[in-house]
């Protein structure tokens, strides 16, 4: 298949399949158990209805979790007891999922046996768990096979994945080499997660090359060798490099798979294969429970890391009728040394390149990465989407990973889905750091959630899922505020709903601190569960409005990616180590936090988009400006439609360089010829719309940006006064022409005030309100004549602007976060410690306030501290309690009268109507993390696996201050 027919008819797929459209969305009934509606649908296409939904959110608005089945060794009782733990704490829904049971050498299962996937017993379980999420009104949705990527223990050879690896040994003659075909082989067994005891080799290519390689005519062909034991050959004077090409078969198992669905990967390249899959598990579901359409909400597929696979057994005929010509004369050229996951470790490995011969190389090896993600779009996820549309449920995936297309993966999906982190292995902090350097240290989102938001947009879906703040790091020292920092900037991202990652099924009666995967230890034994609810409902009132209106973007990004498939092959994990143009994402961070808004698109996106009124548009997405960060490599025919926008009127920024090639080989001549050539009538016909700009050379690209914006007067729908690189914003259009603003300042250190000037199409004829996420009210705000207000941000805070014509309503009236005449409160604290684990209670003097993890006796302290002073107040009018700087939920009580939760930002309190003149009695309590105290546990294995062995710093706790009292 060629690639314009792919391209039609991949376009085909999309349009017929069964997705959630903008029309689906606003009209769904939304569910009255949690909200309390009476089993009345809500008006979701008026700002009233909407704001009904804000304050009473439906069940399925509510963060889900990925519900791990350690081991399935689940039992009924547990199941409810954990079930009825989520609805209680406001959890909307489950992704059960099946997961291998944490080591035997870090936990005590019980004795509990483990249930094999789609037995019997297993299914009575899921059957269960149907009826009782039912009964309390949460969604269900479940993952395809367990673990990641899935197969199973009776997989046939013909339906396993293969990998291609290379061996390059450098020789130096005159000698003769001889080694074993077995040895060759041995030496580059795949660095998988999981080794597979079945896998098995075969040599495919053998090769030996001059050192440096200037051509493919010097190639020395040893593929006589092949199928022999020793392979043996006279190697001549100089020095040379030796190419062995071996395919494994079965060469990884399931990583983290559960009895049953452990095993051989299945080989997602065999649309036989996977077909054959899917139908297992839904005939053999369904033979037992009946339709899975009456209980499943969607079927769910994990990020596809498919530990490199990059080998089907008919990929050598599939490249041939693709692209022209045979890939196995160039197959080891253009391979890397790997090692898990398919990460590239050398990417000079082997013989030097000359620079024509390189440039070939980059060529086939984009058609390889090309002919592969066609392979898996059309074998895996397109199979995958029709499978579910067969079922009459929701298709719902993280459809990337190394081969697949980054963003195109996710067009035709019902729910596509991206992924937050709390954490990686750089040791980043969310809420403290932003890099210009590294695109991924201080980020909460990763790298794909914004294509995987942009392919939703571009097909006018509004619900994208995330699997939200995977914390594989520092599981029991995340806090409520830190996970709500992360989701926030994922929100920025394009993300509309949260799914928890991940609630461990763990009996009451397991060994503290229980059976663990992953996770933020989502565990009743958490010292902060209690307040686990306000971070559900704070989510589920964001998403209520994500859900019901279309984020704004009018500029698209175009990565260089096929720059990158051809230099270094596909880099699409969450974190990759290397980037072709390792900026790409910052740009869109950058255009968020000057006032304006961008998706990613693509060359099929592009090449199947119309020119209309100088915008590109595709489906319900209209776009002005089309920018282009380092794309040297682009097809004649997308360089053609990027010709007509730029005459239409559109706009092109390239940054550092323009385009100048085509990345295939075939017709490679000719079509660098026409793509130089339409830049050149470009570039001289439209100096003013088609330019090129350097990159910062100091990397502070907002501030890069700022310049740029202006000088080429790219849009943006908001003047942001002091853009600062932690405060972000999104613009949304909602059914009735409402707008919609989500700010928030993901800073968890500093604050940020600054004037931002709104649209005049936003504003006219309008009210402006302040829609408070924590409490549901909402407040009139009062703009200037040219629409613009200031907006203080305090640590970690977040608020959404609306403009509608409703009427009436209260004013705006933040507390002050300061006063010149401010008490300090700081000095002579009695504070009482209850420890959570412990059961002890004392209670110390504290004559200044301080952090607890800086006193040998508080350092390891969890559960709640009671702060108490006495205060004398001559007047008790307009007081303002402002705790200062704070680690941890607090709750502050004034002479026994509650004043309320804070889990998040400044930490003030307006205690006026709870004074008395005279003597007052403040108490804060302060909910610390449970960290600080597992790192005084020893000879805990699970404790080991996750604290000790870590290495956490032992974090901030307590009321730190200063706390102070002043009119407001």
């Amino acid at each position: 298949m060629n690639r314009r027919n792919f391209l039609s008819r991949s376009l085909l797929v999309i349009a017929g399949a069964s997705t959630l459209s903008t029309k689906d969305v606003i009209a769904k009934a939304v569910a009255s158990d949690a909200a309390g509606l009476g089993g009345k649908q809500t008006d979701t296409a008026t700002s009233r209805g909407l704001y009904k939904l804000f304050q009473q959110p439906a069940n399925d608005y509510y963060p889900f979790v990925r519900w791990w089945w350690n081991g399935d060794k689940v039992e009924g009782p547990e199941l409810k007891r954990e079930l009825a733990l989520l609805h209680e704490a406001k959890v909307g829904g489950v992704e059960i999922n099946p997961i291998s049971f944490p080591a035997a050498s870090v936990t005590d299962d019980l004795g509990i046996k483990g249930l094999t996937w789609l037995s019997d017993e297993w299914m009575e379980m899921l059957n269960l768990t149907f009826g009782e999420a039912k009964r309390l009104g949460m969604t269900c949705d479940l993952i395809v096979g367990s673990g990641w990527p899935y197969g199973n223990e009776n997989l046939p050879l013909e339906e396993r994945a293969q990998v291609v690896i290379l061996n390059a040994q450098k020789i130096k003659g005159p000698v003769t080499f001889e080694e074993s075909a077995y040895s060759l082989a041995l030496e580059v067994d795949p660095g998988v997660t999981t080794k597979n005891p079945r896998r098995t080799a075969e040599l495919i290519s053998l090769k030996l090359v001059p050192n440096p390689m200037e051509d493919m005519s010097q190639i020395i062909d040893l593929d006589s060798q092949l199928g022999q034991q020793t392979i043996k050959f006279d190697v001549p004077e100089g020095e040379y490099y030796f190419y062995a090409v071996i395919r494994y078969d079965s060469f990884a198992q399931v990583i983290n798979g559960a009895p049953g669905a452990a095993g051989s990967i299945l080989d997602h390249m065999n649309a036989e294969a996977v077909r054959k899959y899917l139908n297992n598990m839904s005939d053999t579901i369904q033979a037992k429970l009946g339709p899975l359409s009456n209980n499943v909400r969607a079927l769910f597929t994990d990020s596809m890391e498919l530990e490199g696979t990059n080998w089907c057994s008919d990929f050598r005929e599939e490249f041939q009728k693709r692209n022209g010509y045979d890939i196995m004369p160039y197959l080891p050229f253009i391979m890397f040394k790997v090692g898990r996951l398919g990460d590239v470790q050398d990417f000079n490995y082997g013989a030097q390149k000359g620079e024509a011969l390189a440039d070939t190389l980059r060529r086939v090896r984009f058609d390889f990465e090309f002919t592969k993600a066609q392979l898996l779009r059309e074998r895996y996820n397109d199979e995958y989407i029709k499978w579910c549309q067969g079922l009459g449920v929701k298709s719902r995936a993280q459809s990337y990973g190394r081969g697949f297309f980054p963003l195109e993966s996710s067009l035709g999906y019902d729910i596509p889905e991206g992924e937050s982190w709390t954490t990686n292995w750089l040791r980043h902090v969310v809420g403290e750091e932003m890099s210009d350097e590294d695109y991924r240290r201080g980020r909460g989102y990763t790298m794909i959630d914004k294509y995987v938001s942009s392919a939703a947009h571009l097909e006018g879906k509004r619900l994208v899922s995330c699997e939200e703040m995977t914390n594989t790091y520092n599981v029991f020292f995340t806090s409520l505020e830190y996970l709500k920092v992360g989701s926030d900037m994922a929100a920025q991202s394009g993300i509309t709903h949260s799914v928890w990652h991940g609630f461990n099924y763990s009996p009451k009666e397991a060994p503290f601190p229980g059976w663990i995967q992953y996770g933020s230890y989502y565990n009743e034994n958490n010292t902060w569960w209690p307040y686990f609810k306000y971070l559900n409902t704070y989510r589920a009132r964001l998403c209520s409005q994500l859900q019901n209106a279309d984020m704004f973007t009018d500029i698209a990004i175009l990565p260089a990616n096929y720059d990158m498939w051809g230099e270094m092959g596909v880099q699409t994990e969450p974190f990759p180590v290397k980037l072709n143009v390792p900026y790409t994402s910052i740009i869109w961070e950058s255009i968020n936090k000057t006032g304006g808004a961008a998706d990613y698109t693509s060359e099929i996106v592009l090449e199947n988009s119309s020119v209309k009124k100088g915008c590109l548009c595709y489906g319900p997405k209209k776009y002005s400006t089309l920018i282009l960060p380092k794309v040297t490599s682009i097809s004649p025919s997308v360089m053609g439609k990027i010709e007509m926008f730029v005459k239409d009127g559109g706009k092109v920024i390239c940054i550092e360089e323009y385009p100048s090639k085509t990345p295939g080989m075939k017709d490679a001549e000719i079509g660098d010829a026409m793509v130089k050539s339409c830049v050149e009538r470009l570039k001289s016909g439209y100096p003013e719309r088609f330019v090129m700009v350097p990159k910062p050379e100091d990397n502070k690209f907002l501030e890069w940006y700022q310049e740029v914006m202006v000088k080429y007067a790219l849009p943006h729908y908001m003047e942001i006064g002091t853009p600062d690189r932690f405060v972000m914003q999104t613009r949304y259009i909602r059914d009735d022409g409402s707008e919609m603003y989500f700010f928030n300042n993901c800073s968890r250190i500093k604050g940020h005030t600054t004037k931002v000037k709104f649209p005049a199409e936003a504003y006219r004829g309008r009210n402006c309100w302040v829609w408070d996420i924590e409490s549901g009210d909402r407040f009139r705000l009062a703009l200037d004549k040219s629409g613009a207000v200031t907006l203080d941000f305090g640590p970690s805070e977040s608020l959404i602007v609306v403009f509608d014509k409703e009427q009436g309503g209260e004013f705006r009236k933040p507390l002050p976060t300061s006063s010149a005449s401010a008490i300090d409160l700081s000095d002579g604290w009695d504070v009482e410690f209850n420890h959570q684990y412990e059961g002890t209670t004392q209670t110390i003097r504290f004559d200044s306030l301080c952090d607890l993890k800086d006193r040998e006796d508080t350092k390891h302290f969890a559960g709640k501290a009671v702060y108490r002073k006495t205060v004398t107040v001559d007047d008790p009018a307009a007081k303002v309690l402002n705790l200062g700087k704070v680690e941890g939920i607090c709750q502050v009580f004034v002479n026994g009268s509650d004043c309320g939760v804070k889990w998040f930002g400044n930490r003030i309190y307006d205690i006026s109507k709870y004074l008395v003149k005279g003597e007052n009695l403040i108490e804060i309590h302060l909910v610390t993390i449970m960290g600080n105290y597992l790192k005084s546990i020893k000879d805990n294995k699970m404790l080991d696996r996750w604290v000790a062995r870590r290495n956490h710093p032992y974090y901030a706790q307590g009321v730190i201050g200063p706390v102070q009292i002043y009119n407001k």
